[in-house]
């Protein structure tokens, strides 16, 4: 296990906690929103308590309130290398 979510860790999170499959080159080439993805509040919640669990530290608030995966990922990963 790394200190950063990758793109495809984050592909398969969304799968698992919010039942959205997803290609890992879309999230990455097109950043499309998790509305248009159809990730919805409690499946951005799920994601977040996931990680929370794996790493047993909490995410910032900001993180489940992300608009597109890029910003969740540069939230997460950013406080996974601040230990914050």
């Amino acid at each position: 296990m790394t200190d950063r979510i990758t793109v495809e860790e984050l592909a398969e999170l969304m799968k698992k906690s919010a039942g959205v499959t997803v290609d890992a080159d879309e999230l990455r080439l097109n950043n499309p929103g998790f509305a248009t993805l159809g990730v919805d509040s409690l499946g951005l919640l799920g994601i977040v308590g996931e990680l929370e669990n794996r790493y047993g530290t909490s995410m910032p608030p900001e993180a489940e309130r992300s608009k597109t995966p890029r910003q969740f990922l540069d939230l997460v990963n950013s406080a996974l290398m601040t230990g914050a």
